[in-house]
C-alpha cells in the first residue's frame, strides 16, 4: 500500500473516531465484520479464586473487563483449583486502526502479535472511568498480577538461547519479531560491544605482558631500610622485601601505559561511531528511520481513549531547582559513604596490626582486599536505594509520557550509580596517601589513628586490586546470581504447582506455564542496561590501572548475552514489545563515559602512575641527562632518588621501634628534604610536569575523538540515499495522486 493512500485512509479513520457521537465505541465503525475465528490470545490477567467471593473484589474485576470489552477488546475466563485466568486480546480492528493512525503497511504476520501485545498493554496501564489504574487494582488484591504470552518462541530456544550458541550471531532479526525492537537492539548493540571488546582485550593484554620487562633495582635494594608504616609492631623493612609487589606493578605501570590509554579513548570513540553506523542500517532495514516516539504514544492513546486531549510539554524552575539540590544531596551521600569506607581501612588497618591477624608487610594488602569487599556490598544496598530516590524523583518532576520518564529516570538513575561505583575508586586514586604527613609527624583521624597509605609498591597496586575485586565480584557473581536466582525459582514454582495441579485443558495449561515464569517489569530491560553501562566505565574509566578489564569484560559478556537470552525466552514471562529505533538515553550516557574516561585517565596517568617521575628522572636527573649511552640503564638511581631520607632521632617514640639502636635513617616515598621535611624542588618540579603533562594529554586524546567521530559519519551514505529515494518516491506518488484526484473531477 502506498504512502499516499495510507495517509487518507488515516485522516478518514480519524475523522470516523473523533466525529461519531453517541455510540460508546466508534472503533467498531471501522471496518466492520466479524471477529476472528481463530482466537490468539495475547495477554493474561490473574486473580486469587477467593477474589471472587468478595463482592467489592469481584465487582471491581467485573467492571475492569467490562470497560476494557466497549473499547473493543475480548477476554476469555478459566479457572482451576486456585486461580482465575483471563485472556486478553485486541480486536484485529483495534490493530488495523494503530496502523492506519501510524501510516504502517501492512507487515509480516510475525510481527502483529508483538504490536497487539503493545496495544494491550498500554491500554491495561491506563487509568480506568473510576480513576484506577491496573497496577492499583493489583495493590487492592483484585488482580494478582498480569503478563504477556510466550508464544513461538522455540526457534529462538534453538537458534539462541543455548549455550552451544555462545560464538553463533544473534539472530536479531528473530529478536526483534517475537520481544520488539528495543530488546532487539539493545542484544544488537551487546553484541557489537562485545565483538569490538576483542582488539581492546588483545591491546590491554599486550601492555600488561609488556611489564615482564623489569628493571632489578628494587630487588636488589637490600640496603635500603623502608621506615615503618604502622602504630603496632612497627619495625623497619628492607626495600628488597616489595621485590614482588614492584613486579606485579610494572605489569601494569609501564611505559605502554600512555600509548594503552590514549588507545582506549580512540577505541571508544571508534566503537560509538560505527555502532551509530550499525544502528543505521538496522533501522532501515527494519523500515523504522522515520518512525516517532510521540506519534506512537499518541496514536496509543487515542486508540484508549477517542477524548484524549494532547498534554503539552512543560517545565517548571521550581522543579529542576529542587530536583537538582536533591540530586546533589545524593551525590553527596556518595561521597560520603566514601569517606565512610576510609574510616574503614583506617580502623581495619589499626585492628589488623594490634589483632596479629596479618604480619605487618601483609596488613596493606589485607586492607585494600577488605575494603574492595566491604565497598561492593554497599553498592549493593545503594543500588536499592538510588533507584528509588530516582523513581521518585522522576514522579515529583512529571514527565509528560513514558518514554520521556523513563529518559529521566535513565539520567538521575545512572548518576546516583556512577558515584556509588566509582567515588571510592577516585578517592584512591588522587586523595589516598597524599594527605598523610611524613614519618614523625603523620596525620591522624579523630588524633589517634594514622590515616592509610599507598601499599609500598605505590598507589597504582591499591587502585589495580580494588578495580579487580569489585569488576571481578561484579561481572562474576551478578552473572551467576543473576541465572541462578531465576532458574531456582522457577524449579520451586514447578514442584509445588506439580505436587497439586493437573489440567487437562491444553490452553489453560499453557497459561499456568506462563504464569509459573518468573515475573518481569518495567525495569527489567533497564536493569541489563544499567549493568552493561557501569561495565563500560570500569573497561574505559581508569583502564590505565587495569588494562586487563577489556578482557575481564569480553568473557562476562560473552556468557551475559547468553545468560539474558535463556533467561528471556526459558526462564522469565514475556517482556512486552516495545519499538524503538536506537538505545535512547544511553547513547549519550556512553559519550559522557568516554569523555569522562579520557580526564580519568590523564589524571592516573599524571598523579597515580610512576611513569611521569621516571620519564623526568630518565632525562633531567638521571645518568643519562647528557645523552643516552647503551650501556648505562638510564633509570639507575631512580629508586633511591624517588625516596626522602628521615632521620630515626626526629621520631616522637624510637624505643617503640625494633632494632632502632641500630639505624640512624631510614627511606619512605615522597619528595621532601632531609632537613627540615618540607616538599623539596623535585616535588614542585615534578608537580609542573604533571600538570603540563594532564593538559597536554587530555587535548591530545580530546581532538583524536573529534577527528575519529569526524572520519566516521555516524549514517552510511547507503542509508541516506535510501532515505532519499523514499522521500522522492513518496513525493511523486503525490504529485501522481494529486494530478489524478483533479483529472477525475
Amino acid at each position: 500500500m502506498s504512502p499516499t493512500l495510507l495517509y487518507s485512509q488515516a485522516e478518514e479513520s480519524l475523522r470516523i473516531l473523533v466525529g461519531t457521537e453517541g455510540d460508546s465505541f466508534p472503533l467498531m465503525e471501522i471496518n466492520a465484520g466479524e471477529t476472528e475465528a481463530s482466537e490468539q490470545w495475547d495477554y493474561v490477567l490473574v486473580a486469587d479464586r477467593r477474589t471472587q467471593r468478595n463482592p467489592r473484589q469481584a465487582c471491581q474485576q467485573r467492571r475492569f473487563l467490562e470497560e476494557l470489552r466497549t473499547k473493543g477488546f475480548h477476554y476469555k475466563m478459566m479457572e482451576d483449583r486456585e486461580k482465575v485466568f483471563f485472556g486478553v486480546r485486541a480486536d484485529s480492528r483495534i490493530f488495523d486502526l494503530y496502523r492506519t493512525l501510524l501510516m504502517e503497511p501492512e507487515g509480516p504476520a510475525a510481527r502483529v502479535q508483538p504490536a497487539r501485545i503493545r496495544i494491550v498493554n498500554f491500554v491495561l496501564n491506563s487509568k480506568t472511568a473510576a480513576g484506577d489504574t491496573l497496577e492499583d487494582l493489583v495493590k487492592n488484591g483484585v488482580f494478582e498480577t498480569r503478563f504477556a504470552l510466550h508464544k513461538g518462541e522455540d526457534d529462538l530456544k534453538k537458534k539462541w538461547a543455548q549455550w552451544r550458541n555462545m560464538v553463533n550471531k544473534q539472530p536479531i532479526d528473530d529478536i526483534r519479531d517475537y520481544f520488539g525492537e528495543k530488546v532487539a537492539l539493545y542484544f544488537a548493540w551487546l553484541g557489537w560491544y562485545t565483538y569490538m571488546l576483542v582488539p581492546a582485550a588483545v591491546a590491554g593484554l599486550v601492555i600488561f605482558l609488556s611489564g615482564f620487562s623489569l628493571f632489578n633495582e628494587i630487588c636488589e635494594a637490600d640496603d635500603i631500610l623502608l621506615c615503618p608504616r604502622g602504630d603496632h609492631g612497627r619495625k623497619y623493612q628492607r626495600l628488597s622485601d616489595t621485590c614482588v609487589f614492584a613486579k606485579l606493578t610494572h605489569l601494569f605501570d609501564n611505559e605502554g601505559t600512555v600509548l594503552f590509554a590514549i588507545f582506549m579513548a580512540l577505541w571508544a570513540t571508534v566503537f560509538l561511531e560505527i555502532w551509530k553506523r550499525q544502528r543505521a542500517r538496522v533501522v532501515l532495514h527494519w523500515d523504522l528511520y522515520g518512525w516517532d516516539e510521540d506519534q506512537e504514544e499518541m496514536a496509543l492513546e487515542l486508540i484508549n481513549c477517542p477524548d484524549y486531549k494532547l498534554l503539552p510539554h512543560q517545565h517548571s524552575y521550581l522543579r529542576s531547582t529542587a530536583i537538582l539540590t536533591l540530586c546533589l544531596l545524593m551525590i553527596c551521600l556518595m561521597i560520603g559513604m566514601a569517606h565512610v569506607l576510609v574510616v574503614y581501612r583506617v580502623l581495619a588497618a589499626a585492628l589488623f596490626n594490634s589483632a596479629l591477624l596479618f604480619q605487618e608487610e601483609q596488613v596493606t594488602t589485607a586492607v585494600v582486599v577488605t575494603g574492595a569487599l566491604v565497598h561492593y556490598v554497599a553498592i549493593l544496598i545503594m543500588t536499592k536505594v538510588n533507584k528509588r530516590v530516582a523513581l521518585k524523583l522522576c514522579d515529583f518532576e512529571k514527565p509528560r509520557t513514558f518514554s520521556e520518564r523513563e529518559s529521566k529516570f535513565t539520567v538521575k538513575f545512572f548518576t546516583l550509580q556512577f558515584f556509588a561505583h566509582f567515588s571510592s575508586l577516585v578517592y584512591i586514586a588522587f586523595i589516598l596517601g597524599r594527605i598523610n604527613g611524613h614519618p614523625g609527624k603523620s596525620v591522624r583521624l579523630a588524633g589517634l589513628w594514622r590515616l592509610e597509605e599507598c601499599h609500598l609498591s605505590g598507589c597504582m597496586m591499591d587502585l589495580f586490586l580494588q578495580m579487580a575485586i569489585i569488576m571481578g565480584l561484579k561481572q562474576t557473581l551478578s552473572n551467576f546470581m543473576e541465572y541462578l536466582g531465576p532458574w531456582l525459582a522457577h524449579k520451586c514454582r514447578l514442584i509445588r504447582v506439580k505436587l497439586g495441579h493437573a489440567s487437562e485443558d491444553p490452553e489453560l495449561r499453557d497459561w499456568r506455564r506462563n504464569y509459573l515464569l518468573n515475573p518481569v517489569n518495567t525495569f527489567s530491560l533497564f536493569d541489563e542496561f544499567m549493568e552493561m553501562m557501569i561495565q563500560y566505565g570500569f573497561t574505559t574509566i581508569f583502564v590505565a590501572a587495569f588494562p586487563l578489564a577489556p578482557l575481564l569484560a569480553l568473557f562476562s559478556n560473552l556468557v551475559e548475552i547468553r545468560l539474558d537470552a535463556i533467561k528471556m525466552v526459558r526462564l522469565q514471562r514475556r517482556l512486552v514489545p516495545r519499538k524503538a529505533k536506537d538505545i535512547g538515553t544511553w547513547l549519550q550516557v556512553l559519550e559522557t563515559i568516554g569523555v569522562l574516561a579520557v580526564i580519568a585517565n590523564g589524571m592516573v596517568i599524571a598523579f597515580t602512575s610512576e611513569f611521569i617521575p621516571r620519564v623526568v628522572y630518565k632525562y633531567h636527573y638521571g645518568p643519562c641527562r647528557k645523552g643516552a649511552d647503551p650501556a648505562v640503564d638510564c633509570l639507575t638511581g631512580y629508586i633511591n632518588h624517588s625516596l626522602s631520607v628521615f632521620h630515626t632521632k626526629d621520631f616522637q617514640d624510637p624505643i617503640r621501634i625494633e632494632g632502632s639502636e641500630n639505624v640512624t635513617e631510614c627511606r619512605y616515598r615522597d619528595y621532601r628534604n632531609a632537613q627540615d621535611y618540607n616538599l623539596s624542588e623535585q616535588f614542585w618540579v615534578l608537580l609542573a610536569i604533571r600538570l603540563v603533562f594532564l593538559i597536554l594529554f587530555e587535548h591530545v586524546a580530546l581532538c583524536i575523538k573529534l577527528i575519529a567521530a569526524w572520519f566516521v559519519p555516524d549514517v552510511p551514505q547507503s542509508v541516506k540515499n535510501k532515505v532519499l529515494e523514499d522521500k522522492y518516491r513518496t513525493l511523486r506518488e503525490k504529485i501522481w495522486y494529486g494530478s489524478r484526484k483533479s483529472t477525475d473531477v
